[in-house]
């Protein structure tokens, strides 16, 4: 029987991630505990060493760590892409800090290097670029940029693992702090959750204390250590923001498989590739040389020859049992937004926006899956050309 229809994404869970949240459940540990702290240390050595990780409970509260370890707070700026999802700006809100918006470049997505150092007043502190569907920003020339105005850099690379620039990996090249997402639909997944790097050890201590109510001691040392678990001191109001040990349990056997995902991900981006070369659409942007792709977004941009606009394409994909999506509405056009632009234009992402879309991409897609995604494209591109 053929298949009819694709969905946006499927996760890749198997029976090696349904045991190790089996066994979690089973020790009776489920909250943030040596499970958790095994992930820590996992993660750090993925990414290569010589930093800390710290597990937390989402990307968004990745950023919003990164961003109060960094000393963000009222009267302070922080240079965003509007190509983001909402998450990236709301975070600098959440400290009382403004959030100032800057335009994408054209040809990689990723935010405008000219219209940062531009947007750069007395009161920016941060800059946070945004790897955008995992294709890594220039961040040799964004160090550059922030030291020559002694500015920090939190990364969001919530679709960046496993990516890296210039043969470093993410996480460790260029950023003070680097956020990353394990949501359902990421490169890898622990259901939800995220993880904040730095190598900085002041910032993640601060972060340590801050992801868990502003506590000097976390949860698995209040159980382990001999000393009673009441006895801690409050240093600071925190958040909750700690990752469950169900959710590290998965995110281990996610992490193991990491590697494999990001192959599979490039073999299905080749084949979309070779499939659509010769139809009226802009294909993703490529890596720079020396920079490698981790591939959680496939997006195509309709071209102005192209016999259908990007919103009758999407209606087309949909009758025909295709999931798609759209990332993103710039955050210029949302109306919690609009007062941050300063009045600036954003001619790239609002081009971008009007023609993009992005088809299913996702490491359990199987072959007859995507070549129902090819035949549906091209069907609706040339019977109309």
């Amino acid at each position: 029987m053929s298949i009819t229809s694709v969905p946006f994404f499927r996760p890749s869970i198997g029976e090696e991630e349904i045991a190790a949240v089996t066994e979690c459940l089973r020790s009776g540990w489920l909250t943030t505990g040596p499970k958790t702290a095994a992930f820590e240390a996992a993660f750090a050595a993925y990414l290569g060493g010589g930093v800390e990780a710290i597990a937390v409970n989402s990307a968004t509260a990745a950023l919003h760590l990164g961003l109060e370890a960094l000393g963000v707070g009222p009267g302070d700026e922080v240079i965003v892409p509007t190509l983001t999802f909402t998450a990236t700006a709301e975070v600098v809100r959440y400290l009382g800090a403004t959030p100032v918006l800057v335009d994408v470049d054209a040809e990689t997505l990723c935010i405008d290097l000219e219209r940062v150092e531009a947007a750069i007043t007395p009161q920016t502190k941060v800059v946070m670029p945004v790897h955008f569907a995992g294709r890594m920003c220039d961040m040799t020339r964004l160090r550059q940029i922030a030291d020559r105005h002694g500015l920090r850099i939190l990364d969001d690379a919530a679709h960046a693992l496993p990516a890296h620039h210039q043969g470093v990996t993410v996480g460790k090249c260029g950023a003070d702090v680097t956020a990353f997402s394990f949501y359902a639909n990421k490169t890898m997944t622990t259901g939800e959750g995220g993880m904040v790097v730095t190598a900085d050890p002041a910032i993640a201590a601060r972060i340590k204390v801050m992801r868990l109510h502003g506590i000097d001691r976390d949860v698995f040392n209040r159980f382990t250590d001999p000393r009673a678990s009441w006895v801690y001191d409050v240093v600071a109001p925190g958040f909750k923001y700690n990752l469950t040990d169900i959710a590290s349990a998965l995110g281990l056997v996610q992490l193991g498989r990491a590697n494999d995902f990001g192959r599979i991900r490039a073999e299905r981006v080749a084949r979309y590739d070779a499939a659509f070369a010769d139809l009226p659409l802009i294909l993703p942007p490529r890596p720079a040389e020396g920079d490698g792709h981790s591939w959680h977004l496939y997006i195509v941009q309709l071209r102005d020859d192209a016999p259908v606009n990007r919103d009758d394409f999407i209606l087309a994909l949909k009758e025909r049992g295709i999931g798609i999506s759209v990332h993103y509405r710039p955050l210029h056009q949302m109306t919690v937004w609009k007062p941050f632009c300063k009045g600036g234009t954003f001619p790239q992402a609002d081009l971008v926006f009007s023609r993009c879309v992005s088809l299913p991409l996702f490491m359990a897609m199987s072959d007859a899956e995507q070549d129902r995604v090819i035949e549906v494209v091209r069907s609706v591109l040339e019977a109309r050309a």
